[in-house]
């Protein structure tokens, strides 16, 4: 049942008279006639009884009006819904990002995002790449912030990836390190310094993903958090690969050195969404964001 017809319907039972509901509706009176006509042979039974002046609901029509109003008044709430989900009015905004990228990047955005469209509400997981990658397969969110590395390539036939960065990376060393006044060093300066890293053997891990090829680095210490990393560089337990999202702050007893070009790791930053997929509303004002919240001070 075409609901074009319905609203006609429904507006000249409101108002008992087909010139009435032909004023209000803005078409002809013919027009209205036509479609009321059109229903009628579409139920098989009149619907209104023709009067002298205006018109009456049949039984039928009676029966009809009720259910006429229900389908109206839910498309509406329906049209409403989309429409809001459109205007960000409402819906909601799932996003992943690794450790580093929750320091500072990731906030930037979803803070100005809120500020833009504080009624869409916010959901933000932290995890590594290859599990923030399953949550977008699943459905579970909507972008994720991940690293790519050439440990580690993105699939680019299963997502989209929109790319934020090339993220630099810094050497942490103690202040008392021979090493510590300079502000660029070559990885062959550090061969007999000891590697603070988050993991002794794993493949996956930062520093192993991010070395060159032929840098064998020595790990004595395994530490998984930057605040425990930094403070053992603090300490003079070694040295660590610091990435430039995680530095908002760093200890005073710590300096911060650039790698020589030739040695620095490349880190590329990216924003994931799954291939294919038409994004919401919320994603497509989000993205922008995330590209202005990118600070120069990060990149190589």
């Amino acid at each position: 049942m075409d609901t074009a017809l319905l609203e006609v319907f429904r507006t000249v039972a409101r108002l008992g008279s087909i010139t009435a509901a032909a004023q209000r509706l803005q078409f002809t009176q013919s027009a209205v006639s036509r479609q009321i006509a059109a229903l009628e042979s579409d139920l098989g039974t009149p619907v209104f009884d023709r009067l002298p002046r205006g018109v009456a609901l049949t039984e039928e029509g009676r029966a009809l009006l009720p259910h006429a109003e229900a389908i109206l008044t839910r498309l509406s709430t329906a049209r409403r819904a989309v429409d809001d989900l459109h205007s960000l009015a409402t819906g909601r905004l799932r996003v992943g990002a690794f450790p580093t990228a929750v320091a500072a990047l990731v906030p930037r955005a979803l803070a100005s995002f809120r500020t833009a469209y504080p009624e869409v509400t916010l959901n933000l997981v932290e995890g590594l790449t290859p599990r923030l990658l399953n949550r977008l397969t699943t459905g579970d969110a909507d972008v994720a912030v991940v690293s790519e590395s050439p440990a580690g390539p993105i699939d680019p036939a299963r997502f989209t990836l929109h790319h934020l960065l090339d993220e630099r990376l810094l050497v942490a060393v103690p202040r008392t390190h021979p090493l510590a006044r300079r502000r660029t060093v070559r990885l062959a300066d550090l061969k007999d310094d000891s590697f603070i890293a988050g993991s002794a053997d794993a493949e996956e891990t930062l520093l192993r993903a991010s070395l060159p090829t032929g840098f064998r680095p020595r790990i004595d210490i395994v530490a998984a958090e930057w605040t425990a990393k930094l403070g053992c560089v603090a300490a003079g337990l070694g040295v660590a690969l610091i990435p430039a999202l995680a530095m908002r702050t760093k200890p005073a007893d710590v300096s911060l050195l650039r790698l020589h070009h030739d040695d620095e790791p490349t880190r590329r930053i990216f924003a994931a969404t799954l291939a294919g997929r038409t994004p919401s509303a919320a994603l497509t004002a989000f993205l922008p964001l995330l590209s202005a919240a990118v600070d120069p001070q990060w990149t190589r």
